[in-house]
């Protein structure tokens, strides 16, 4: 009998474990394909439209593996996924694949298969490669086909080199605007509105959508696009554009020129332990670096909506902590508290006992606002520095950005001219722990070129935003900047200053013409941060509404 027991209990056990394979299968195949990828032919970019894929159950066709340059260095990266919601094409099956058109009258949520925004993730952390997708998955498209968006993920080589490949800038911005020309050039087959492309990421990400968005078109970049054999013109001989009309960035890690003196301007001179110790030769140099941050601001001319230039003006008690930009960054502060108090408690005695744990914080019961007593009592508080003095350009070269602005040769470079001049003219040597190899190590890799003698101050300008934003660069008015941008960052983070997106969201309201909605978020961090909701669905939202 108990051997009987024991021969029923493995067949149920045999039919059970049956039943979840088939389980597995079934979910695989409506959400996950694992096919092994055919990547698309680099000789001829016209899209194929026989080659489409079809998510039966979810109503999705898509294509994998479609290279979008003829010279591809890295194909895994330099190829893309699109995802089309089924309204919008008239397929025939023909064996495993399936033939398209665009089907012109369906609609979903108002879109047409030539109206409807076409979204591109940027998911780049730390300005990451991004690998083109291997397999199908529902579950991270879901929200945007819902919705009647065309989504796009295209791969790109990132900061690190390697596969045989130069990973750091400008190739990953190269990447992704060789992409956007190839989804143009096949604007007559693909659904989509070309002209309504929106790029979106957090961190590095951020900061590459914020290129993307505040560079297009610009001519430092045609030698790289010309170099894997981006698309130029279309078949008719008309310049091709990869511009976007939108730019959505979460915590962007921008401005990276200045991004060290803005950190010791913003925190680091609060600091008094690590590397910011007095003892340190490295505390001297935070005071430095906080210094020169204040000239760049005084330079950079940038006003607020009333048209007053926000300067910083020298102080006893701190370094450069007076003037209209000081009392702006301490404004935009209150606002994000004054916010957070609004979007959370709906009556006053709430609010009081929330900022009662600040001894610095004064709330005004009659108009629900706060105000602080200082930058610095706000930082020590709530933003404290985690990053060591060289916070982007670390003095061993160990930071994500030094790998940034590595070249073919060599992975990690130094960047930060104002870094390397400091260490080349200020005497730190009264300090027992100074090491004068730094010095020469900086001023030595301050000129450095890559494989297209690119010099590196070049390359800082091609992925800085600003320089394409602000009449201080060069390269002011010398692209086609962004329509709409959509910039959130969290208060508290350590990661950067919060100068950094105050900054690029000024320069944006400087440009004119530009539709621009900008927060910082009380109590959260670096992350895809909102005052409510959720991330996708506010961003959904809000490519909508610039979409009207």
């Amino acid at each position: 009998m108990n051997k009987l027991y024991r021969n029923i209990i493995i067949i149920l056990l045999l039919i059970l474990g049956l039943f979840g394979v088939l389980l597995t299968l079934e979910l695989s195949k409506n959400n996950s394909s694992n096919t092994t990828i055919k990547y698309s032919s680099s000789s001829n970019l016209h899209i194929d439209m026989s080659n489409w894929s079809y998510d039966s159950k979810n109503k999705v066709y898509y294509q994998l593996g479609l290279v979008y340059t003829s010279k591809p260095v890295a194909k895994e990266y330099e190829s893309m996924a699109i995802y089309v919601p089924a309204d919008y094409m008239n397929c025939t099956k023909k064996g495993s694949k399936y033939t398209c058109s665009l089907n012109k009258t369906n609609k979903i949520k108002g879109y047409t298969s030539k109206t409807a925004p076409i979204v591109m993730p940027i998911n780049t952390a730390g300005y990451s490669a991004q690998q083109s997708p291997t397999s199908y998955n529902y579950n991270e498209i879901e929200s945007y086909m819902k919705r009647g968006f065309i989504y796009v993920y295209s791969g790109a080589r990132g900061r690190n080199n390697g596969n045989n490949y130069s990973g750091g800038a400008p190739w990953g911005v190269t990447d992704f605007k060789a992409a956007i020309r190839y989804l143009r050039y096949n604007k007559n087959s693909l659904a989509g509105d070309e002209e309504s492309i929106y790029v979106f990421g957090g961190s590095g990400g951020g900061a590459q959508s914020s290129i993307l968005g505040a560079s297009g078109d610009s001519s430092l970049y045609n030698k790289y696009l010309n170099k894997i054999g981006a698309l130029m013109k279309d078949d008719d001989g008309n310049k091709l554009s990869d511009a976007v009309k939108g730019v959505m960035a979460w915590v962007p890690i921008t401005n990276l020129d200045t991004a060290n003196e803005a950190y010791e301007w913003n925190m680091g001179q609060y600091m008094t332990t690590g590397t910011r110790s007095s003892s340190t030769w490295t505390s001297a140099l935070s005071k430095d670096l906080a210094k020169e941050y204040a000239k760049y601001i005084n330079k950079l001319k940038l006003k607020d909506s009333n048209g007053n230039t926000l300067t910083l003006s020298k102080t006893s008690n701190g370094i450069y902590t007076s003037g209209t930009y000081y009392d702006y960054l301490k404004s935009v502060i209150e606002k994000s508290l004054t916010n957070y108090l609004n979007d959370n408690y709906t009556n006053v005695s709430d609010m009081k006992n929330y900022v009662s744990k600040y001894s610095w914080v004064t709330f005004d019961e009659d108009t629900k606002k706060v105000t602080i007593t200082s930058v610095k009592d706000f930082v020590k508080a709530c933003k404290n520095a985690t990053k060591d003095v060289g916070a982007f350009d670390d003095l061993n070269r160990n930071q994500a950005e030094n790998y940034v602005f590595g070249n073919n040769k060599t992975d990690a470079l130094h960047f930060d001219s104002i870094m390397s001049k400091l260490l080349n003219s200020k005497d730190y040597s009264k300090y027992s722990d100074y090491n004068s190899k730094y010095a020469k190590e900086y001023k030595k890799d301050m000129s450095n070129k890559d494989s297209l003698n690119t010099e590196s101050s070049t390359r800082q300008n091609m992925y800085n935003p600003m320089y394409y934003l602000t009449k201080y660069y060069k390269g002011y008015k010398k692209s086609s900047v962004a329509k709409n941008w959509r910039i959130r960052s969290g208060i508290t983070q350590g990661d950067t200053a919060l100068t950094t997106e105050m900054n690029l969201a000024l320069a944006l309201n400087n440009y004119k013409n530009l539709n621009v909605d900008f927060e910082t978020v009380w109590d959260q961090g670096h992350t895809n941060a909102e005052r409510t909701g959720n991330s996708t669905t506010n961003f959904i939202s809000w490519v909508n509404e610039s979409m009207k």
